[in-house]
């Protein structure tokens, strides 16, 4: 029997550099998703390790390690699929980690494996901002990832590439309906694109986007923009978190997403 509606959750933390607190936050925002049902729930990038930006990165883990093992076990204990977010990946070979999320299945197991393409090194500091070079620890990732699941091909993505929209147009020409893009957005750049982009990227790809985010301060020199999102494939704002840690959820109903693309067929009518 076909799925109609499926019930999503985007969870918004504060993390730091303390892994063991992080996790700690990240297993009971799970568990608070689960109890209101949810059967798909997004964690926010560097949701176990957030640290101050130019400090080494000293918790880079595999994805045996335990960081993926704390997500595979409340996936399992609620029997809900969870997109984690982003941790920070040992890669071999490589000084530099992996920006790294996976897809966990319901039953605990990894369902897929992405490594974040466009690394954030920008600098704002003109602009009332702050400077940022993520390729500096971060080895970027080179492949795209869809990925199967019970509720629809989804693709996987990480905060800057939202600025990228050929690569959500390549996930949709694969049959992406979901987008989850995880996030640690700046408040600078937060308060004008954040919304914008996300429901440009639903819009153009007729899609679900799941977009949970990092919020608040998380030292005395870095915070988050936050108001994680789940946008309808019309665009529209299905929840959206307030300025705190917590969950939202929405009912994502499948039909009005075929609705949308049966009435506006965009995505067939692609010429380049």
């Amino acid at each position: 029997m076909a799925m109609l509606s499926v019930r999503a959750a985007v969870i918004q933390m504060t993390s730091t550099d303390d892994v063991a607190s992080n996790l700690a936050s990240a297993r009971a925002l799970l568990d608070e998703a689960a109890s209101l049902g949810a059967q798909l729930a997004g964690l926010p990038e560097n949701f176990a390790y957030l640290r101050r930006e130019g400090s080494p990165i000293a918790c880079a883990q595999t994805l045996d390690g335990e960081i993926v093992g704390v997500l595979r076990e409340a996936a399992r204990a609620h029997r809900m699929w969870i997109i984690g977010g982003s941790f920070p990946e040992q890669m071999a070979g490589d000084g530099r980690v992996g920006n790294t999320s996976v897809l966990i299945s319901d039953t605990g197991e990894i369902a897929a494996v992405y490594r974040k393409i466009h690394l954030f090194d920008v600098d704002l500091r003109e602009a009332g901002g702050a400077r940022y070079a993520e390729s500096a620890t971060i080895a970027p990732g080179k492949e795209i990832v869809l990925a199967e699941t019970p509720f629809g091909p989804l693709g996987l993505s990480i905060c800057y590439d939202l600025r990228f929209p050929e690569l959500y147009r390549d996930l949709a020409a694969r049959g992406a309906k979901w987008l989850a893009i995880p996030s640690a957005f700046t408040p600078h750049t937060g308060k004008d694109h954040w919304e914008v982009l996300l429901r440009a990227r639903a819009i153009e790809n007729q899609a679900f986007v799941l977009a949970p985010a990092q919020c608040g301060r998380h030292n005395e020199a870095r915070s988050s923009y936050g108001r994680s999102l789940i946008v309808d494939p019309w665009g529209l704002v299905l929840a959206q978190a307030a300025d705190r840690p917590g969950v939202v959820v929405a009912d994502c109903r499948l039909e009005d997403q075929d609705r949308v693309r049966k009435s506006l067929p965009a995505l067939l009518h692609r010429r380049l």
